[in-house]
Order: C-alpha cells, then structure tokens, then sequence
C-alpha cells in the first residue's frame, strides 16, 4: 500500500501550495541580483525606511536564540516600494506556511534567504492584507499560538471492519501525547515500518482530524508539515523530485524540526543581513 496519511494529498496540496516548485532559478538568487542593477539603486534612495530596518534585523539575530521568543517588526504601515524593497532584499528561502486562526484571519509565512527571517502576512476573509511583519524567530510565534489551543487528548470508538493497526497506533499516539513536553525529541510513526489498510488510514485521519497549520519545506527535497487535530500531533511527509511521497510519517513534537532555524542559522544570517547592508545600503 502507497504511504499516505492524508486521503488525497497530492490533490488537496496542490490548492493550497504556498512554493510551487518551478523550473526557473532559484528565487533566491533572482531576488538578491536584483539589487546590483540601477532600478535598485535609485529605490535604495529613496527607501530610507528599509535601509534602517536592515541592521535593526541583524541585531536581532545577533541576540536570538532558538528556543527563544521571537521579534517582529510591523511593516504593515510602509509604503509600497519600501515592501517591495524588502521583499528584494531579503528574498524566499525553503520554508513557506499558512496558519488559519480562529478569528477567521489566514497567515502566510516564508522564510527569507535568511534563516531565521520570516515575512508574515495577515489577511482576512475576502483576502484583504491587515498586517504585515518581518519576524525574526525559530518559527513564527502565529504557529505556536495556533497549534497551542488545540486539545492534547484523543478519543474515538471501537475499530472499524477491516482495520489491522489502527488501535495500537492509536494508543501510541494517545500515550505519547500526555507525556511530551516542549522542547523534547520528537517520536516518530514511521507508516512504512508496519502494515496499515485503507480503513486503518480512513480511521486514524477522523480520529485526529485536521489542524490549522501547513508547513513546506523545499531543501533538497519537499517536506510537508501538517498539523492534525491534537495538539503536538504532525502529519510529515517526504517527497521525491515527481512529488510522490517516499516516506510518511508522524510526529509527536511541538513544531517539525524541517521547519525550524536552528541556532547556528541566526548567527550565519546576522553575517550575510550585514554583508548585504554593508554591499547595496550605505
């Protein structure tokens, strides 16, 4: 049987894809390039604005720890050739996401050049933008606000007809769950280890139900995180070049450790946000 905790997958990702996978260079060497031509110099000019939140940004990553509350900087006020200047500057890295919260407001995240960088938009029902911030952190803290008001128990009925595993990955989960504590290794329920039948998958996808998070990671390879219906209880799975799922698991951590900059990250890009600032801004 093909690994696949979500029914549908591939179908349902593709309506939600926050960084298709394309055939152009890379974004982040189109992005920073453009800082080296003469359309870029005369924004830089009069992008004063930006030109100020550079080294506010490297400074925060010089403080920054992993597990550490992170910073935002509200951009939502500035004007348009100023974002746009930042979205230049700093570029699209790996990580993308969108956190849906209860209020009914959807925020899109990706990760910069820079690890440990994020540009969050904030939109509402009809798509229009209420707030706009650079963050620098781990992950944004809209994912662990999320994902911390979900239940940390499980409950469900007995086995349907035809299931072979489900109970016991059930219990796992269940058991799992009440003993973890942030900040600890993640375990892993690696779906390829063991048998597991349609009805199995079909049974434990209603038990956890879906959650508010999506995650991507494009390294080299696709990732995707998604958060279920329990609290600590991810979905992640690993995706060859055809997008076809090579391995599928899940995990019981905080947040997916393929989505988190890890402490050397903030340090490599403090370096590179001050190399830039030294090279286009002064």
């Amino acid at each position: 049987m093909k690994a696949d905790f979500w029914v549908g997958t591939e179908r349902e990702d593709a309506a939600m894809a926050v960084m298709p996978i394309g055939c152009q260079p890379p974004l982040r060497a189109r992005k920073l390039n453009f800082l080296a031509t003469s359309s870029a110099e005369e924004m830089i000019r009069r992008c004063r604005r930006t030109a100020m939140l550079l080294p506010e940004l490297a400074e925060a990553l010089a403080l920054q720890r992993a597990d550490q509350k992170g910073r935002l900087f509200d951009i939502t006020d500035y004007p348009d050739d100023e974002k746009e200047l930042i979205t230049h500057a700093l570029g699209e890295g790996e990580v993308a996401g969108v956190a849906a919260l209860s209020n009914g407001i959807t925020a899109r995240m990706q990760e910069t050049v820079m690890a440990g960088v994020w540009r969050i938009r904030f939109t509402d029902g009809d798509g229009r933008l209420v707030a706009d911030y650079v963050e620098v952190a781990s992950i944004p803290a809209v994912v662990r606000q999320v994902c911390s008001a979900l239940p940390s128990t499980i409950s469900h009925g007995p086995a349907p007809a035809g299931a072979m595993n489900v109970m016991p990955v059930l219990t796992e989960i269940r058991d799992r769950i009440g003993r973890y504590r942030d900040g600890e290794p993640a375990h892993v329920i690696a779906f390829s280890l063991f048998p597991m039948s349609p009805e199995d998958m079909t049974f434990l996808q209603e038990t956890l139900g879906a959650g508010p998070v999506q995650l991507t990671s494009r390294g080299y390879g696709t990732c995707r995180a998604v958060a279920t219906g329990a609290r600590n209880v991810w979905s992640v799975q690993f995706y060859n070049a055809m997008d076809t799922i090579i391995l599928d698991t899940l995990e019981i951590c905080d947040i997916p450790s393929v989505a988190i900059a890890a402490e050397e990250d903030f340090r490599d890009s403090e370096a590179r946000m001050r190399e830039i600032e030294e090279a286009y801004f002064r």
